[in-house]
C-alpha cells in the first residue's frame, strides 16, 4: 500500500475564475480518499494511490470567505502566515486566473515567489494565473503559456519571458508549469500528473478516463491567426444578432 502524501495548494489571494480551480479535482481523484469509495476499481489500484491533502489559501486581509466566478464563496484553509502552507513544505502550489486588472500586496507576491524557490514545490499556473505569477517575479527568463487572446499584453508586461501560448496549450519551464485559457488547466493537471513524480500511471490513468480529460494535444489544432479570426467573427455577427 502506498504510504505517500501529496500536499497541494490552492493559492486564492483574491477572487478567480472556478473552471480555472476546479482542476484541482483531478488531484483529490487520483487520491486513496477518492478511489477508495468506487466499488468497481480492484484493491490492488487503490493500494497504490497516495493520499491528497488540499490548502485553499488565502490573505489575512481576505480572511477565510473567497468570491470565485458564478457568485460561489469558498472558505480558504489557510492564510500565507500559517506554518503549514510555508515554503518547502506544499509539493504542488496551483495558481489559478484571478481577474486580469487584478493587483497584489507585496507579501502575496513574496509568498509565491519563495515557493517558486523551492526545489520540492512545483507552480501550476492556470489561465491569467500567469499574470500573478509574472507580478512575482517567476516569469523572468522562462517560457510559459497564458491566455491566448492575453499574449500581447502578458508580453509587454512580462518583456523578458518566452511565451508560446499561441501554439501550446500547457508548457514547463523546470517546477513551473503553466497553461492557456480555463479549462486548459485539466489538460495541465493530467500532463503533470503523467511525469509520475507524485502519481502512478494506471492511477493517472483511470483518472483522466473516468474525467474524460488528458486526451487533447499540447498544440493547439487551430492556429493563432484562426483564433484570433474567429473572434473577431462572432464579435462582427454579434452586432447583427437581435436580443
Amino acid at each position: 500500500m502506498s504510504k505517500s502524501l501529496v500536499k497541494i495548494g490552492v493559492y486564492i489571494p483574491g477572487t478567480v475564475q472556478l473552471l480555472d480551480l476546479a482542476c484541482v479535482d483531478l488531484f483529490h481523484m487520483m487520491s486513496r480518499e477518492y478511489l477508495s469509495v468506487l466499488p468497481m476499481l480492484p484493491k490492488h489500484l487503490i493500494d497504490m494511490a497516495p493520499s491528497v491533502r488540499i490548502f485553499y489559501i488565502t490573505s489575512p486581509e481576505t480572511k477565510s470567505r473567497v468570491l470565485l466566478s458564478a457568485d460561489l464563496n469558498i472558505h480558504a484553509t489557510h492564510t500565507i502566515e500559517d506554518a503549514e502552507v510555508q515554503p518547502g513544505e506544499l509539493n504542488i502550489l496551483l495558481v489559478p486566473g484571478p481577474e486580469p486588472a487584478a493587483s497584489w500586496d507585496q507579501p502575496v507576491l513574496d509568498f509565491l515567489a519563495a515557493h517558486s524557490k523551492c526545489d520540492t514545490t512545483d507552480v501550476l499556473s492556470v489561465c491569467t494565473g500567469i499574470l500573478l505569477c509574472g507580478a512575482a517575479g517567476l516569469l523572468d527568463g522562462r517560457t510559459a503559456c497564458g491566455p491566448r487572446g492575453l499574449q500581447d499584453m502578458i508580453k509587454k508586461k512580462h518583456p523578458t519571458v518566452k511565451l508560446v501560448g499561441e501554439k501550446y496549450r500547457w508548457i514547463r519551464d523546470g517546477n513551473f508549469w503553466s497553461s492557456g485559457g480555463i479549462t486548459n488547466g485539466n489538460d495541465l493537471v493530467a500532463a503533470y500528473a503523467r511525469t509520475g513524480e507524485h502519481f502512478p500511471q494506471p492511477v493517472v490513468e483511470i483518472t483522466c478516463k473516468m474525467a474524460d480529460v488528458g486526451d487533447r494535444g499540447q498544440l493547439y489544432s487551430e492556429s493563432q491567426t484562426a483564433f484570433t479570426f474567429g473572434v473577431i467573427w462572432i464579435i462582427i455577427k454579434g452586432f447583427f444578432t437581435r436580443n
